[in-house]
């Protein structure tokens, strides 16, 4: 019988200190729903995800509680929660809003991703490191919901996300996901890609004002075309010797779209550009994390045989309160 393997994953950085903590691990017993649950739920022998829907609570509109015991040494315990007044988002309507096709018929699609977003939640909760708690209270932060359709290193050549959170304005925030396609998916098809794929939104005094998505087909990457534009772009590139990448020394986000709110029409348009340095200084460089030594052994072997070598630069700025 066929059963799928999962993995739990969890990061840990206090930008004071520089402190990363990681575990990553294979659960078993896994089962979702769990008993009086539904499916937004599920548990395993070392984790649970417990969704619940708070409809009644004029401030709280939903949660997740997530507590784990990755090690002898870490465990968790940490609940999300969606302020009733910031609903989530996603492009598209329906059962299937939140879904990217890939190929020529999305009736009868080679594969998929699935995108679906709080862009304002509360976070609270605690970590025990080494027997010593250390509580947690957030009072902003995102969470995603995401399904990868495919194996993943068919999904994308790369991928960009960035969130922006502050304080000002009663709580400005804004979240930018951005993944090219392998030349495959292009618009003319197989070897004309590969296509740029954009979700944004943006926050403003705790409510969501604007939501963003673009398409981009290679040859056409610069062209702005209507009153939408969600975009993130690469600044003075420079060859990377730990990774073989050109990484840019400064990266720039951008989001323009209708308003979404009913007494406040117009164009919202939001810019945030991030210095990242260079590859022998950089600015802000939380971690080069080598993407095949964090992933499950199974899945390890697939996206090696391709020859990938994928690594994701994390990068914090806490003068722009970004990552």
């Amino acid at each position: 019988m066929w059963y799928p393997t999962i993995q739990f994953t969890c990061k840990i950085y206090n930008p004071t200190t520089k402190e990363r903590t990681w575990r990553s691990l294979t659960a078993s017993n896994f089962v979702s729903p769990p008993p009086g649950q539904d499916k937004r739920s599920c548990k395993s022998d070392q984790f649970s995800v417990i969704h619940r829907s708070t409809d009644s609570d004029p401030v709280i509109g939903e949660n997740y509680t997530i507590t784990a015991n990755l090690s002898a040494d870490l465990q968790i315990g940490l609940t999300v929660s969606r302020p009733s007044g910031t609903p989530g988002f996603k492009v598209g309507n329906g059962e299937k809003g939140g879904f990217s096709y890939f190929g020529a018929d999305a009736n009868k699609a080679e594969g998929y991703v699935v995108h679906r977003f709080w862009p304002r939640i509360t976070a609270e909760g605690h970590i025990i490191r080494n027997g010593v708690a250390q509580a947690i209270k957030a009072s902003t932060g995102m969470f995603v919901h995401a399904i990868q359709g495919m194996r993943p290193n068919l999904v994308a050549s790369r991928w960009n996300f960035g969130w922006f959170s502050t304080p000002e304005r009663g709580g400005v925030s804004a979240i930018q996901m951005e993944f090219t396609t392998l030349d495959s998916y292009g618009k003319k098809g197989s070897g004309s890609g590969g296509t740029i794929i954009n979700v944004g939104s943006i926050v403003i005094g705790g409510k969501l004002v604007s939501v963003t998505a673009e398409t981009r087909w290679k040859g056409e990457e610069n062209i702005v075309a209507g009153d939408v534009q969600s975009r993130a772009v690469h600044y003075d590139t420079v060859l990377d010797p730990d990774t073989s990448y050109h990484a840019p020394s400064k990266l720039g986000f951008y989001w323009t779209a209708p308003s979404i709110i009913p007494d406040a029409a117009g164009r919202v348009r939001a810019e945030l550009e991030v210095e990242a340095g260079s590859g022998h200084a950089p600015e802000g460089l939380v971690e080069k994390v080598d993407i095949l030594g964090e992933i499950p052994w199974a899945l390890k072997q697939i996206v090696h045989a391709t020859g990938t070598k994928p690594h994701m630069y994390q990068v914090s700025d806490q003068s722009n309160q970004s990552s």
